[in-house]
């Protein structure tokens, strides 16, 4: 059977003749036929019909292909590392302080010579490579020494050859790759992407505004800030916790600080201890080999002179414990922490040895400047001697002898000083007062270290000063004397148990609350301990029911200043008599860091703020959008220690509450009393609260000398006597000596302070005595110097001194003791906001 297709049926109108038709049709045509479109639409038709049952175009729209972007021809050559070396060097080292490694650079250089091919050098094509792939570095974080083997390079460079042609760098609007919307997010524009890639974006920019890309991520950082909400300064305000804070180890090998893979434990294995004191050594090494009194000429006259430096003073050399060994009676200096023999003798540590430590008549450079106890790295020069008796006596440690244990013989120490400290902007190598002037690095500086996690200072530090000038540095606010918002407020200890501190309490607030709206303080900074006694674990009266009664009275306390609620950050810091580690301890020094306040006993004080703000119309903090962020007040229970920062890395304050002058007066070494008179003090200074203090130069060979920018802060000496270890009683001392104009609260606030700045560590003391986590330790370190720390200590007067540049400040109790209705804090506002000149902290009273 044979079907006949419908076209052949139609013979009406077809030909006459048999012959112009197909006598039998074939089988294959025929079914081909009958399955044909019985509508075919004509080639010439432009627009394509549609179906009027589907509406689906009959004919189907080819798919969209992109043009494809034809590369240019390169023939490739064999580029030798050591011809594109001087290239690489002047962009990599002097224009982008990156060191390359020569496995980088022969991957660099192979890369180049494939894709640039011969005008490499005449078309300038390897200069914008390699510019791409420094921005491209830093935008990866990935550290100062590039890495041949590193993936991060890898991947730049596999970036790159998706994007060049003929040897160029695509900058179009479609010549970016797939693979890079990986790094990009959604709600960045084009020349923000362009930045972020390493690519040049088509508006030129500055050497300033690529760095800043780096770091800027975490930030979200706006330019022109135009919400009220972001121009609020708490927008900008920030609360790290201990235990959030990155974890950071020195490589000595890069000389540069790395993040810490290692997951950290409570309970680590032993070996983390010997870690942690490895790091805390290998952080103050390079620090001291920086100073200038420890770096000696390059070029040297004769080898029988003393070795000298710029300044010409004299230069010192640091001799590790093991090369002493065969070098008796020789002088050295040996930087060590001051240990305790299981004999019971004094000694000092490095990473080398330990040696025997005679300090019967040292002497403290500058004289009763700073505290000496056991756990603090100091620098110590004196005589190396070496007793036969040593081992036939048994007065060594039998069986550790040698290197890396405790050396024969003892050494004779006449010299002991603090190692020198060193300010924040040469810690950060970034030049200029406060780090404003040019963008260049200083010796081994660190400014593209993100110590805190919020960017680092030659990253976003410029355009945060920016922010924070328009923010607060109007002088419009400042011209009928209004207070300014950039303050803080911080109140010592608060005992909830004793009914007149919260009495004092309300006197503080209500004095802020009356401050014209918008001036009110930006946050404020109360510390523990909130209990006299541990009463988690029974100590005085009560127990865990009384321990949350107190904060529930605190609560109604805070409850009668909404407008302080809604405006403000509260910021708790506990203390040893706080819970939970409270309840085993005693009241007893507890492990640092340690945890804040459980909430368990804090949630009145939460609903408070909640309420506040719920009644004001403002967003309750944490449950607030992006757009409502900063508005209403919070509080916030943090760690002890902590650090609040403000615009990124511009202002660091440390947050510490703990009885250390105390801990340092029962734990300090005795040394050699001198019965010289007083040096002739200077004038005190006048017309300030606080007072400021700098390194002066050492009589002796121990260096201790401060920088040119210290002139402003010379008020007084540190020479002036003040023997506090084993001096007669202060009356007794009032008849011998001339009394001095200098008070001896300042005096004692000085020596406090440069004891624990030039440690850089907020524990400097045994494990027996300050236990400290072993992988927490990063928190524990005060490098770089913060702009500001707040030590609240009982045991000491309160004070507000500067140092270096950093700015200390001691509340102590709220209630002043001796002294019945008077209550005292510190204000501190932030440098500059008042005007030139203003800014630090001063201590306040009132009487309730």
């Amino acid at each position: 059977m044979i079907v006949q297709s419908p076209r052949q049926k139609r013979t009406k109108n077809g030909p006459a003749n048999a012959e112009d038709r197909p006598s039998r049709p074939q089988p294959q045509a025929a079914a081909a036929g009958f399955f044909a479109p019985k509508n075919p639409a004509g080639p010439s038709n432009p627009i394509p019909s549609s179906s009027p049952a589907f509406a689906t175009p009959v004919h189907p729209l080819k798919p969209f292909q992109p043009p494809v972007l034809t590369k240019a021809a390169i023939l490739p050559i064999i580029l030798p590392p050591a011809t594109l070396r001087p290239l690489a060097f002047r962009t990599f080292t002097k224009k982008h302080s990156l060191t390359l490694t020569s496995t980088a650079l022969q991957e660099l250089a192979t890369f180049i010579g494939r894709h640039c091919g011969s005008g490499w050098r005449e078309e300038g094509l390897a200069e914008k490579v390699l510019e791409e792939v420094a921005r491209s570095w830093k935008n990866r974080n990935g550290g100062v020494i590039v890495e041949g083997n590193s993936p991060e390079l890898k991947d730049i460079l596999k970036t790159l050859e998706g994007n060049m042609s003929g040897g160029k760098i695509l900058t179009g609007p479609r010549s970016l790759s797939r693979q890079n919307s990986l790094l990009l997010e959604p709600d960045q524009d084009e020349q923000h992407a362009h930045s972020r890639l390493g690519l040049r974006p088509v508006q030129s920019l500055t050497r300033e505004d690529s760095n800043a890309s780096f770091g800027m991520s975490g930030l979200e950082f706006t330019e022109e800030p135009e919400d009220d909400s972001v121009r609020d300064v708490r927008r900008w305000l920030k609360i790290i916790h201990a235990f959030d804070q990155p974890r950071l180890t020195y490589n000595v090998g890069k000389k540069h600080f790395e993040r810490d893979p290692s997951k950290p434990s409570l309970l680590p294995a032993a070996s983390h201890k010997t870690d942690a004191f490895r790091n805390r050594y290998n952080v103050i090494h390079q620090r001291i080999l920086r100073n200038e009194a420890f770096q000696s000429s390059s070029v040297q006259g004769s080898s029988l002179r003393q070795r000298t430096t710029a300044n010409g003073l004299s230069s010192h050399k640091i001799t590790p414990i093991a090369n002493l060994l065969g070098r008796h009676g020789s002088n050295h200096m040996l930087l060590g922490m001051l240990v305790v023999l299981p004999t019971g003798s004094l000694a000092i540590s490095d990473l080398t040895g330990t040696i025997t430590l005679d300090l019967s008549h040292a002497v403290a450079i500058p004289e009763d400047s700073a505290w000496f106890t056991p756990g603090m790295i100091v620098l110590i020069d004196g005589v190396y001697e070496e007793e036969e008796e040593t081992v036939t006596m048994g007065n060594g440690l039998s069986g550790s002898s040698g290197v890396g244990g405790t050396i024969g013989g003892r050494f004779q120490g006449f010299f002991i000083g603090q190692p020198p400290c060193e300010k924040r902007r040469v810690t950060l190598g970034v030049s200029g007062p406060d780090g404003t002037g040019a963008d260049h690095t200083i010796g081994g500086g660190f400014g593209w270290i993100d110590f805190l996690g919020v960017g680092s200072e030659r990253a976003v530090g410029s355009k945060m000063r920016k922010l924070e000038h328009r923010i607060l540095r109007q002088p419009a606010p400042l011209e009928d004397g209004r207070p300014s918002r950039g303050r803080a407020v911080i109140i010592g200890e608060l005992n909830l148990d004793q009914p007149r501190s919260l009495q004092a309490l309300r006197k503080i607030l209500g004095l802020y609350a009356s401050d014209p709206e918008g001036c009110t303080p930006m946050t404020f900074v109360l510390a523990g301990n909130f209990t006299q006694h541990a009463v988690m674990a029974r100590g005085g009266s009560g127990g865990s029911i009384e321990y949350k009664e107190f904060f529930d009275a605190l609560a109604s306390t805070l409850a009668d200043f909404p407008s302080l609620l809604t405006t403000a950050t509260f910021v708790f810091v506990p203390g040893d008599n706080d819970g939970w580690v409270s309840a085993f301890s005693g009241g007893a020094a507890t492990p640092l860091p340690r945890k804040p306040v459980p909430d368990l006993f804090t949630s009145r004080i939460r609903r408070v703020f909640a309420a506040a703000n719920a009644e004001a119309g403002l967003a309750n903090p944490g449950k607030e959008t992006e757009k409502d962020a900063g508005k209403g007040g919070e509080a916030i229970w943090t760690t002890n220690p902590s650090r609040i920062t403000l615009f990124g890395p511009s202002h660091e304050m440390v947050l510490f509450r703990d009885d250390i002058s105390a801990r340092l007066r029962r734990a300090s070494v005795r040394l050699k009393n001198t019965s010289k008179a007083l040096i002739e003090p200077e004038p005190p200074t006048t017309g300030r609260d606080d007072s400021t203090m700098d390194n002066q130069c050492p009589p002796s060979s121990l260096p201790d000398a401060p920088d040119a920018d210290d002139e402003d802060m010379a008020d007084t000496t540190m020479t002036d006597a003040m023997d506090v270890d084993n001096a007669p009683a202060p009356t007794q001392k009032a008849t011998m000596l001339p009394p001095p104009s200098i008070p001896y609260d300042v005096l004692a606030a000085r020596k406090l302070v440069k004891t624990i700045l030039d440690q850089g560590y907020l524990a400097p003391f045994r494990q027996a005595i300050r236990p400290v986590h072993w992988d927490y330790t990063s928190a524990m370190y005060l490098y770089p110097l913060p702009t500001a720390m707040v030590l609240v200590d009982t045991t000491a007067p309160p004070f507000c001194v500067t140092y270096e540049g950093c700015h200390v400040m001691n509340p102590g109790s709220i209630l002043v003791p001796g002294r019945k209705g008077a209550a005292r804090w510190i204000e501190y506002e932030l440098p500059g906001v008042g005007g030139p000149g203003t800014g630090g902290g001063r201590v306040r009273e009132c009487t309730f």
